[in-house]
């Protein structure tokens, strides 16, 4: 029986890349020339430096432009508020990876609402969707390509 898994990842080199790469320009930028602005990548947060709120949000800018550049989602990456002291302002940034239940719950929701005839369960941090036609599931991809979701989501595990 065919099916597909449907997952949310990001590609860690790529990220690992953007945040390099906007580190390099805040360094050649006149603007922050000694400003002591930067870019830290731990784990799955990147947290922005800068010692103002309004050199924060270019900061801002300037990671979204380039991990368009290097081809990842920007929905990927949830902003926090920023918070600021005499000395300094930082931001954290949220890599989003796997798919949460509520996400999940409402995949599985718009896939049974499609009425087309395949089912989708949760396991885990990805949807599993199995159906009897090949055309099926490549009907129920182009849903969810359309479906505006708070992640990006991508489809692994095609089996035929």
């Amino acid at each position: 029986m065919p099916s597909f898994d449907v997952v949310s990842e990001v590609d860690n080199h790529e990220l690992t890349n953007a945040v390099d790469q906007a580190n390099r320009e805040i360094t050649t930028r006149f603007d922050f020339k000694d400003s002591g602005a930067k870019f830290e990548l731990n784990d799955d947060k990147v947290i922005l430096t800068a010692p103002n709120e309004f050199q924060v949000k270019q900061m801002q800018e300037i990671l979204q432009n380039r991990l368009s550049k290097r081809g990842l989602d920007l929905k990927s990456l949830k902003f926090d508020a920023i918070h600021s002291n005499l000395a300094e302002s930082r931001q954290e940034a949220t890599v989003q990876k796997g798919i949460s239940t509520e996400l999940g719950k409402k995949i599985t929701k718009i896939i049974k609402a499609s009425s087309i005839k395949v089912q989708a369960s949760i396991q885990g941090d990805q949807v599993r969707v199995t159906g009897k036609k090949r055309d099926d599931l490549q009907e129920v991809m182009a849903l969810l390509r359309e479906e505006k979701l708070d992640q990006p989501v991508q489809f692994t595990n095609f089996r035929d």
